[in-house]
């Protein structure tokens, strides 16, 4: 396990002399063992924090640690799932999980290798599939490829970047389900950061939730999820507390977007 740190983190993007601030002093600790979501409206810097824990973007100012070390490039301490599944078409689903195990824990042979992808892509449902190309498969197959991987990786930390965005409604509730029993399932749980803009998906998932700002993006506040663990769908979407929760969400979210209205609303007017 590990714990993420992160610490007065601005980004500002800049291209033909125009200037944009996509994140500004943002921290966040994440303990071990933690899901967090990061729950906010498209274009509030989700994904830009992501790449900058993950080590595919370095900050303007401030610095990401995990485990105390302070992030400085990509490393296979930290196992990632895109919205777009990432995997290699030339390989099968077998080959792109037996890759990535191999270039993250070359100690293992190949027959631990093997046996290990298999596993996994047993506990995703798709051992019969394990000789499918990526193209031959459906979004929501490609996507449990996509997570059987991380999984098999073994990573200290998960980083997850809207990874069923592109789903639709029941795949989208049946990969929730298999990635909570999997983390659940595990020796140790992992750390999580999860990017979503899904109300109803941080609630179900996650221990807390980091509401963002709209641009630029700023943590408004991080709210203890209390719901126990396994939790029941069902039970949940009908019980007072979880439903006062939802409101709270949206209501931070709906205020924040009505304010980033009323300042465009504002701008266009001098202009």
């Amino acid at each position: 396990m590990a714990t993420i740190d992160l610490q007065n983190i601005s980004m500002i993007y800049g291209v033909n002399g125009t200037r944009h601030v996509a994140l500004e002093s943002v921290d966040l600790k994440i303990r071990d063992g933690e899901f967090v979501s990061l729950l906010g409206p498209s274009g509030c810097g989700k994904s830009t924090l992501i790449d900058i824990v993950a080590g595919l973007k370095t900050p303007g100012h401030g610095t990401a640690f995990i485990d105390d070390e302070p992030v400085t490039g990509p490393g296979t301490d930290r196992g990632i799932v895109f919205q777009d599944y990432s995997l290699f078409p030339w390989m099968t689903a077998f080959e792109n999980i037996c890759f990535a195990i191999e270039h993250t824990n070359g100690k293992q042979t190949r027959r631990e290798i093997e046996e290990r992808t298999e596993t996994y892509l047993d506990l995703i449902g798709l051992g019969a599939y394990k000789n499918a190309y990526p193209n031959t498969l459906s979004g929501g197959m490609r996507q449990r490829v996509s997570i059987a991987r991380m999984f098999a990786m073994n990573p200290k930390v998960f980083l997850m970047d809207e990874p069923f965005g592109a789903l639709d409604s029941l795949n989208r509730i049946y990969m929730q389900d298999t990635l909570l029993h999997l983390w659940s399932g595990g020796e140790q749980h992992k750390t999580v950061l999860f990017v979503t803009h899904d109300v109803d998906e941080a609630l179900q998932l996650s221990d807390r939730v980091a509401v963002m700002t709209p641009s630029p993006g700023r943590i408004k506040e991080v709210i203890e999820v209390p719901f126990s663990r396994p939790r029941c769908r069902k039970t949940l979407a009908g019980s007072a507390e979880y439903n006062t929760l939802k409101s709270h969400l949206l209501s931070v979210l709906y205020c924040e977007m009505l304010d980033e209205i009323e300042r465009q609303t504002r701008f266009k007017g001098l202009a």
